[in-house]
């Protein structure tokens, strides 16, 4: 097969590299330190809370399928020596997660084909405290903007419309019901549409599996992207949140929902790429042709063959 190197001299790498590990202390740091002081945070923990990769996994920088640093030694198990340089071992990696792969491409792709819809408001929120008490609830350090039964007549009102199987799992029992469709697991690939807030927000998740294959700054695109759908997905959830700073997107008002498919638009446009360039790496990887991910600079070019 053909595979197109890119050959980082150090210089560049390392250039990056401190680029990365900047960037993302930005969003570590404070998170650390919160959690030193066992003070948590509803918006800006759950990047780290909800989604498996600690925080030092997501500082580590990677270079991505197809790069190779010049004179950068032995980085690990994921990673093999070449005349060109270390680069990520990827005939090893689809060894070990090849289907894994290959799942989240087509999850990916399928999602990618799909129309977006935008006419959810943000009510999986509220359904996930629909008919309970201020002590049952998820997030119950905070108050809720309205009283329980005023927080389940807007459910029972706008009805719930969403197509997230890890949304709707934490849909309180008597809200099930009330959904437009009933997700699964198995049924995931099926249901997920590019306008979702959560599944945009997953993108990270699958650019983290991916990872060393993706680059570390393609994961970090998609982090940056989670962590500020997920400021709308809790200034519209009925929690008043106000005090730490986000003020509410009242979708129980025509203005509010208005804003809120404003957002919801703008996100699903900031995900396209995203999507794209994961699709991409999944098919380059599986299609035996590895090359860099666009947006990869500072490098140099050679061809390489093996079998």
């Amino acid at each position: 097969m053909i595979v197109t190197v890119e050959i980082l001299e150090p210089a560049a790498w390392r250039r990056r590299m401190t680029a990365h590990e900047h960037r993302v202390d930005g969003w570590i740091t404070p998170h650390l330190a919160r959690r030193r002081a066992g003070v948590k945070h509803p918006v800006e923990d759950f990047l780290f809370t909800y989604y498996s990769y600690r925080p030092a996994q997501l500082r580590r920088w990677h270079p991505g399928a197809g790069v190779a640093l010049a004179e950068a030694g032995d980085l690990g198990p994921d990673y093999r020596a070449t005349p060109d340089g270390t680069t990520v071992d990827v005939e090893a990696f689809l060894a070990r997660r090849g289907r894994s792969v290959a799942w989240i491409r087509d999850l990916l792709a399928a999602t990618a084909s799909r129309p977006a819809h935008l006419g959810c408001f943000g009510l999986h929120e509220w359904a996930m405290v629909y008919r309970q008490s201020q002590d049952q609830v998820r997030h119950n350090a905070w108050p809720l903007r309205l009283s329980p039964a005023e927080t389940a007549a807007v459910v029972e009102e706008r009805g719930v419309r969403c197509s997230h199987f890890d949304a709707f799992r934490f849909f309180t029992a008597p809200a099930r019901p009330l959904n437009l469709l009933q997700p699964t697991r198995e049924t995931q690939r099926d249901n997920e549409q590019p306008g979702c807030l959560h599944a945009n927000m997953d993108l990270y998740k699958w650019a983290y599996k991916l990872s060393p294959l993706a680059s570390s700054e393609l994961v970090a695109d998609c982090f940056a992207l989670a962590r500020d759908i997920r400021a709308l997905d809790m200034r519209a959830s009925p929690y008043d949140l106000a005090d730490l700073g986000y003020p509410p997107v009242r979708i129980e008002t025509a203005e509010g929902r208005a804003e809120y498919a404003a957002a919801q638009r703008a996100f699903a446009g900031r995900a396209e790429p995203l999507r794209a360039r994961l699709v991409a790496l999944t098919e380059a990887v599986l299609g035996g042709s590895v090359r860099p991910v666009p947006g990869q600079v500072d490098g140099r070019y050679a061809q390489s063959c093996s079998t």
